[in-house]
């Protein structure tokens, strides 16, 4: 059903601001014909705040679903300060194969945003994922996809799956993207901080809005453009950027969850992003996967940054359909999987970094090494 007709007329059932938000968001006028595309094909759920400081107000959020039912379920999670549209070149590659599930957090996207007392919190936006899933999409066996914000919202999401005994479904595949999942290594952004700040936040907020909205050039960044300004997307940047405080009080326990998840993980990085630079998936791999029992790989783009679903969707699918059909080796044949891998890897596809297995060598030689010299036994 097509977004602008999501809230039904009948005034009987529904309230009078429900009707206003719908004829505003009617009213909303597209210069990019891709953020009309992406709004026309998607639909709206009901949510409740479980944040206490929120007083159960009730939100619109936006979802979208490509792909055949009876295709294997994929669930991909969006990042700050964008939305599911991030997904907009990795979905058609996917699509055919899988049956795909995108949402737009409260305060992102078309979803609503309001301002100023909203709190827009992770450990709700897992709660969110949870209902989604359940009572929305109706996934029971899925894989999940996570970038930037979404990583920590999809590790507190895992979290409480692994909490709940019995399971109400099945995530079968964790893959997580570019992230300050880790923030003492991060490398943030001026501006990133000074959101945090009400004076000089307010101060980035108001010259942002002042920018002329942008209508001709790029159609990538015109969709965007659009995007931002749907329910006045900048005033709510200020808001949800709060999230990196619950992130940095929480992080340890939600990276955590990777280590006591049995859940087979494939961790990609674009190796240009210069935010969250590569030290933070070092860490996170070492530190967390690498000596998991369940299966886990990790892969580095080496010619995408920050967005590698934006900028390299190609060698992301090609991840995302390696693991999901199997492909990926055991510890004991991934030396002979790097080695057959690498011989092929074009310039722009992921490289494949190995488990570190610290453990005495032998040599299979009848020469040993003697400070005076190498002797044949």
């Amino acid at each position: 059903m097509k977004a602008k007709l999501v809230r039904t007329l009948f005034i009987s059932a529904v309230s009078f601001l429900s009707f206003c938000s719908w004829a505003e968001e009617s009213d909303f006028v597209f210069h990019s014909d891709l953020a009309e595309a992406w709004f026309e094909g998607g639909d709206y759920f009901e949510w409740t705040s479980t944040t206490k400081n929120n007083q159960q107000a009730k939100v619109d959020v936006f979802y979208r679903t490509f792909g055949s039912t009876d295709k294997p379920q994929l669930l991909m999670i969006h990042g700050f300060p964008n939305s599911s549209f991030d997904f907009y070149k990795l979905v058609p590659l996917l699509e055919n194969d899988f049956h795909i599930a995108v949402l737009d957090f409260p305060g992102s996207g078309f979803s609503d945003k309001p301002v100023p007392n909203f709190s827009y919190m992770l450990e709700e936006n897992a709660e969110i994922l949870d209902y989604f899933v359940k009572n929305i999409i109706k996934f029971n066996d899925f894989a999940l996809y996570t970038h930037d914000r979404g990583v920590s919202i999809g590790l507190a999401f895992l979290g409480h799956y692994l909490d709940t005994k019995p399971a109400e479904y099945r995530i079968n595949y964790h893959f997580l993207s570019n992230s300050g999942m880790f923030l003492p290594l991060a490398n943030l952004m001026p501006m990133q901080t000074a959101l945090l700040d009400p004076a000089r936040g307010n101060a980035l907020i108001q010259a942002r809005k002042s920018v002329p909205r942008m209508t001709q050039g790029d159609p990538e960044a015109i969709a965007y453009a659009d995007i931002f300004k749907f329910k006045d997307g900048d005033s709510a940047l200020i808001h949800v950027a709060r999230y990196l405080l619950e992130r940095a009080e929480n992080e340890l326990r939600w990276l955590n969850n990777l280590s006591r998840s049995d859940i087979p993980v494939a961790y990609l990085w674009g190796l240009l992003d210069d935010i969250n630079p590569v030290r933070i998936s070092n860490h996170v791999w070492n530190t967390y996967l690498n000596d998991r029992d369940a299966e886990s790989t990790y892969w580095l783009l080496p010619t995408a940054g920050h967005y590698p679903q934006r900028e390299k969707p190609n060698e992301v699918a090609k991840i995302i359909q390696l693991a999901l059909s199997g492909g990926i080796p055991s510890k004991a044949e991934e030396s002979n999987f790097m080695r057959a891998y690498g011989s092929q890897r074009k310039e722009e596809e992921a490289i494949f970094v190995g488990h570190s297995i610290i453990e005495t060598l032998s040599f299979p030689s009848a020469i040993r090494y003697s400070p005076d010299g190498y002797i044949t036994q």
